[in-house]
Order: C-alpha cells, then sequence, then structure tokens
C-alpha cells in the first residue's frame, strides 16, 4: 500500500473515532465537572487566538480616559456584569460559583502584562460579540459601540478602585437613563 492510502485510512478511521466519540456521548458536559487538561488547553487557545485575531483590527477611541466614559461604563458594568465579573471586595456571587468555565474576576489586578491598546480591543470584541458556550454573552445586539467602549473605559480602571470608589463610580443618578 502506498503512504498516500495509508495516510487516507489513518485519516479515514481518526475521523469515524472521533465521530463515534462524539455520538457516544461518553465527554461529560455538565459545568460542575471540568474538562481534561488537553480540552481546556484547546478551547482556551481557540478562544484566545480567535478574539486576538478578530479584534486587531479594532480602532480604540482616544479618550478611553474621559470621566464620563468612566461613569457610564461604570454603572453598566454594575448593572450588567459584576453578578459575574465581581466588584471590589466580592470574591463570588451565586451566579459565578456555578459558571464554568469560571468568568475572570475583572475587579481583582490582572498579570496581563501586554498591550494596553491590545486588551482593550479584545476587552471591547469579548463585551459587543461575547463567546460562544461560556455565558457570556454579546451584548452588542442592545448596546452601541459607544457605550461598550465606556465599559472598557471603565474596566481599565476598575482593578484600582476601593469598594467605596467602586460605589461612587457605578451609581446611577436619578436622571440617568436605565439602559
Amino acid at each position: 500500500m502506498s503512504c498516500f492510502k495509508c495516510l487516507i485510512t489513518v485519516l479515514g478511521v481518526s475521523v469515524l473515532a472521533g465521530l463515534g466519540f462524539i455520538y457516544s456521548g461518553l465527554y461529560p458536559m455538565g459545568a460542575d465537572d471540568s474538562h481534561n487538561a488537553v480540552t481546556y488547553w484547546a478551547l482556551d487557545t481557540l478562544r484566545e487566538r480567535s478574539v486576538t485575531r478578530a479584534a486587531a483590527d479594532l480602532e480604540v477611541p482616544v479618550d478611553l480616559d474621559n470621566s464620563e466614559r468612566l461613569l457610564a461604563g461604570g454603572a453598566d458594568y454594575n448593572d450588567m456584569c459584576a453578578g459575574c465579573h465581581l466588584k471590589p471586595g466580592t470574591t463570588q456571587t451565586d451566579l459565578s460559583l456555578g459558571l464554568y468555565p469560571q468568568p475572570p474576576d475583572l475587579s481583582a489586578p490582572s498579570d496581563y502584562a501586554g498591550d494596553a491598546q491590545a486588551q482593550n480591543r479584545k476587552r471591547f470584541w469579548i463585551i459587543k460579540h461575547g463567546i460562544k458556550a461560556s455565558g457570556m454573552p454579546a451584548w452588542g445586539s442592545g448596546h452601541d459601540d459607544e457605550r461598550i467602549w465606556n465599559m472598557v473605559a471603565f474596566l481599565q480602571r476598575l482593578p484600582e478602585l476601593s469598594q467605596a470608589q467602586y460605589q461612587i463610580l457605578t451609581a446611577r443618578g436619578e436622571s440617568d437613563e436605565a439602559h
């Protein structure tokens, strides 16, 4: 048998074995049962590479340090994100405990040492488009880009905030529109 035929045979058997495994239902899909190391690595790598590629060409607004953006983004973060991604002084919520994979604690200092603009592009993309099968919704269908950039502006500052500062920056005034 030629090498080509051997390769086709091995590929065919591999595809059939993969399909057999998928249809067997043997893989545990419960959110309370962690993926094995290989599956977790594959999904994590796929997510990171996909988001990085998709966000690469986004243009970050130059005024992300604007206090109006910070206030608008803070109120939205508190309403829409803190239940999963936490706030200063909170280590878990009922919702964050039940999610797998665990959502990142965005109120905690990050060990991310990369390009801040790249991080902001990724944050924007994730907020707008969500992450499949993770519990992260796509907020873009009901929120314009300006509103999402406001949340990104808030996320830049969140890890530096005390509990009291967080309360001040996330409070909605009576005249604030409850989006």
